[in-house]
């Protein structure tokens, strides 16, 4: 199969083009590496390589938030542990934000 390449002009203003440079020269990489890059990504997952939502960061977060307490009180039932005090809860909750900041 034959390599050619092409070119895609795009628009974005002078800051965010001026960071961007900047993000791609502290990695090692140039604009046009990072944006093929993010092509291929894209390509070979079929799926953007990050999450697109009209969801603000609050709502998502209550939105996981309520997730997270529903599983809590589906586990608490079925372990017979359904009369969780409020020091258990924040217990648990501590517990999670320690993970979740150790993921990051």
């Amino acid at each position: 199969m034959e390599s050619s390449s092409t070119n895609i002009t795009i628009r974005i203003d002078k800051e965010t083009k001026r960071d961007f440079e900047e993000f791609c020269y502290n990695v090692g990489i140039n604009i046009t590496t990072a944006f093929n890059m993010f092509v291929k990504a894209t390509l070979r997952t079929r799926t953007l390589p990050f999450a697109v939502s009209d969801i603000d960061a609050r709502k998502q977060a209550r939105l996981e938030l309520k997730e997270t307490f529903e599983k809590l009180q589906k586990e608490s039932v079925d372990n017979g542990n359904d009369k969780m005090t409020m020091d258990d809860i924040n217990t648990i909750i501590a517990e999670c934000r320690l993970e979740k900041s150790q993921a990051k």
